[in-house]
């Protein structure tokens, strides 16, 4: 009999009503909608725009996206123009006026076109404009980089204790994915985000509970997450991405950006930014439905108050239920989250605040260990469900404040602190069915259920000053922080039962846990020293950083006795320097960075000869690249190298001798694109080459290897095309693909290439004056089964590819 559900069954009437509603409404509009939104009629109907100052081009390809336009303009006609910041409801024509003002240029409508021409010798621009309202705008020192070229990605990133940068002005592989991306991708996730990115891969089989990813060829954990820059606060289970305007992504190790990973992560940091309200009141819905019967409505609000609008509010919700492609599973999603700021001269101040509840009834995620000894088989079909009497719930809340002020120009003052608090119940983690031989059959189906929770309370401090030297600039931080963490579990009985992949057992769940008692406290602290350094009218950036980590942790027995104490800490020095040897367009630049991963614990227990706690170990990045942007259009290339020691054991039991001999090195070739290739088409993703090489193992035995789970080649290049026989209508595609890689040290295991291609359209239009967006997706269209990676080093486990996904949405604003 199948277990009762933790959650009665939804029936998703509301939302089904919701969305036959939305598409009725939009439908019905179909002529008026493709009307207002034709180019002739966006250039005479006001809308809200937007556009920072900045060059006059790229000035005028913004004000083309905004207004869905289709603009000509010779290169040579806006070259060296600066453009000023215009903003508020105006129609396209209206925008066009201020930004050519002073440049002796003018634009007329040509059928559906917008050209750009020069005024002849002695001409006035007619003045045919009615009175408006326009509103410059400056960026704030805490405002957000704004997006590049197209709106995929930003032109800058939070770089931890650094604060905003330029990404031409980084010294690091960067990527700030936008909202507006999130959206047109109908993203759920942060996986769903990174899909762009060759150097990503995720390390779970997709549509399991919790994220984790291999960047560079090191594992990224949920739990090196970070929100605006703490660590920490970001729950347990699937990021719900509602609430953040972007998913930053800096490739290398975290000590120069917010300290060290709690878990350890080397390869990248992922970064995710909360929403703010915009100076515009929002008012947005989207309903969604997802194959096979997954339903959801997201809600979007945001609001400011006050005198020049100083207070701002912004909400977001979803609500999601229904089966998903995973035959007999059920997923619940509930989210809500709250942002609040404050903003002034000197002054600005936000709290944000989210409550998270994940449920699944009728199966989770599996995992396929394989026999040492036998070939790996054919994947499965993802539908199928190996472990259908499989439940689990996990919650995640978190409150986190954070406050900046300005003493004066050259001096200000931040500091934050915030709680999160997670539990877990049930089977959460990935199921694994183990020694698997060529034939698919497993002679054990292994799963285990769990009670569990997670509090963790984090907070940093630091003054940002600038000052000169000479003819040298500098911006100099110091920071410290601290995030203190707690955790409990306890695990069920695992289950064992004779299986095949292909044709799986039913396995009874154990009944999960009544109590979970304390298994670990653990505390990182450390300071941060970092100044950088430009000369040159900024064509010589200089960063020189210092970190002194403290690791505390202390382990528990189920009855409270402590079983292991740790108290290590050491110093991690970083440097990165970027030239501009030819301006703004080009940046050259290096860098060397040390990352901090606990050290590992032996014992006398385990058959070592001596308990032991080595210290933390020091993963070191070598790093060369250059950026080149060439205004709507922009490349990062990177060659990198990234080592870090392993542990090695000697001898026999009870007298195993550990040591930090061993070394796993990772050296790659990166390249990454992004903006605008032409009119109406962008681009997004890139290729990456990487050797991942046992250097250093027991024995030497392995010695020259592949490192496991590190493929040598990964491309991700994804287009989006709005059409020109339909105003409004984008077509998008995307390609993956992965070589080949190991499954164990050995190199006797391993899973073949994959490639995917994605498909997309959506069509954006006007109905009563509003927008509205109706997007249709499907991801691996050819529903091609496939191992997408390893899922852990030390054993020969995959995961597996998700099968065919149908997505569809409509979003309105009200």
């Amino acid at each position: 009999m199948r277990p009762m559900p933790l959650y009665q069954r939804f029936t998703p009437a509301t939302l089904a009503m919701a969305a036959a509603t939305a598409m009725a409404l939009a439908a019905g509009h179909v002529p008026l909608a493709h009307a207002q939104s034709s180019r002739a009629g966006a250039a005479v109907t006001p809308i809200a725009i937007n556009i920072p100052a900045q060059p006059l081009g790229q000035a005028l390809n913004e004000l083309a996206r905004q207004a869905n336009l289709q603009m000509t303009f010779p290169a040579a006609l806006v070259a060296g123009k600066q453009a000023p910041a215009v903003a508020g409801q105006l129609t396209a024509l209206q925008a066009l006026d201020r930004l050519l003002a002073d440049h002796g240029l003018a634009a007329a409508m040509d059928g559906t076109s917008v050209i750009v021409r020069k005024l002849p010798a002695g001409a006035v621009a007619p003045n045919v404009l009615p009175t408006v309202r326009v509103v410059a705008t400056t960026e704030r020192p805490g405002d957000l980089p704004k997006a590049y070229a197209g709106g995929q990605v930003a032109t800058g990133a939070r770089m931890g204790v650094l604060g905003n940068q330029n990404v031409m002005d980084i010294p690091f592989s960067v990527t700030s994915y936008t909202a507006e991306l999130m959206e047109n991708r109908q993203a759920r996730t942060v996986a769903d985000v990174l899909t762009s990115d060759p150097s990503v891969r995720n390390t779970v089989t997709t549509g399991h509970q919790y994220e984790n990813f291999k960047v560079r060829g090191f594992t990224i954990s949920r739990g090196d997450f970070a929100i605006d820059g703490l660590f920490g606060m970001s729950g347990n289970s699937n990021s719900t991405i509602e609430m953040f305007e972007r998913v930053e992504l800096l490739k290398g190790p975290s000590m120069l950006f917010t300290g060290m990973a709690p878990s350890g992560g080397v390869g990248a940091v992922i970064n995710m930014v909360p929403k703010r309200a915009g100076d515009e009141a929002l008012n947005r819905v989207t309903v969604d439905a997802q194959s096979a019967s997954q339903l959801g409505t997201n809600v979007d609000i945001g609001r400011r108050f006050g005198e020049d609008n100083a207070f701002g509010l912004r909400i977001n919700g979803r609500f999601a239920d229904g089966e998903t492609t995973l035959q007999g599973q059920d997923e619940r999603r509930e989210f809500v989250s709250a942002a609040l700021d404050y903003r002034n001269k000197a002054l600005k101040a936000s709290l944000d605040v989210y409550n998270s509840k994940e449920a699944v009834t009728g199966g989770v995620g599996a995992m396929y260990w394989f026999a040492t000894t036998n070939t790996v088989p054919a994947a499965p079909d993802p539908s199928i469900n190996q472990f259908p009497s499989a439940q689990g719930v996990l919650d995640s809340q978190a409150a986190i404040a954070r406050v900046e002020y300005d003493f004066n120009p050259n001096l200000s003052a931040f500091a934050a602190a915030g709680t999160a608090k997670s539990k877990n119940s049930g089977y959460t983690g990935g199921s694994i069915v183990n020694s698997i031989n060529a034939a698919g059959t497993s002679t054990s189906s292994l799963t285990y259920g769990t009670l569990g929770y997670q509090n963790n309370k984090t907070a940093e401090v630091g003054l940002r000053g600038h000052l000169a030297t000479g003819s040298v600039q500098h911006e100099v931080v110091l920071q410290a922080s601290t995030l203190a963490n707690e955790t409990g579990s306890a695990s069920a009985t695992n289950r064992i039962a004779s299986t095949n992949i292909y044709n799986p057992t039913y396995v009874a769940m154990p009944a999960v846990p009544t109590f979970a008692p304390k298994t670990a406290e653990s505390q990182w602290t450390g300071v941060t020293l970092a100044d950088t350094l430009s000369a040159w009218n900024d064509q010589l950036r200089l960063t020189l950083a210092m970190r002194h980590q403290r690791i505390q942790t202390t382990s528990f027995s189920t009855a409270g006795a402590v079983t292991a104490d740790y108290d290590k800490n050491s110093w991690a020095p970083a440097v990165g320097v970027v030239l501009k040897p030819w301006g703004e367009g080009l940046s050259l630049y290096a860098n060397y960075v040390e990352a901090l991963s606990q050290g590992e614990s032996v014992t006398r227990i385990a058959g070592y000869a001596q308990d032991y706690t080595f210290e933390p170990y020091k993963t070191k990045q070598h790093e060369l690249g250059v950026k080149w942007n060439l205004g709507r259009f922009a490349h990062t290339a990177a060659l990198y190298q990234l080592a870090q020691p392993q542990l090695l054991a000697t001898g026999t039991a009870p007298n195993l001798i550990a040591s930090l001999n061993g070394e796993k090195r990772v050296r790659g070739l990166e390249w990454s694109t992004f903006g605008e290739v032409a009119n109406n088409v962008r681009l997004l993703g890139g290729v990456a080459y990487t050797q991942g090489v046992q250097t250093k193992t027991q024995g030497g035995l392995t010695d020259g290897k592949d490192a496991v789970g590190v493929p040598r080649w990964q491309g991700n290049l994804g287009a989006e095309w709005d059409t020109p026989w339909v105003p409004g209508l984008t077509l998008t595609a995307q390609v993956t693909a992965t070589s080949s890689q190991y499954l164990n040290a050995t190199n006797t295991l391993s899973i073949p290439s994959w490639a995917l291609l994605d498909l997309g359209v959506r069509y954006a239009m006007r109905v009563a004056g509003k927008k509205v967006v109706a997007k249709l997706g499907v991801s691996n269209a050819s529903d091609k089964h496939y191992y997408s990676g390893s899922f852990r080093d030390t054993r020969p486990i995959a995961n597996l590819g998700q099968g065919r996904v149908v997505s569809a949405s409509v979003t309105a604003d009200f």
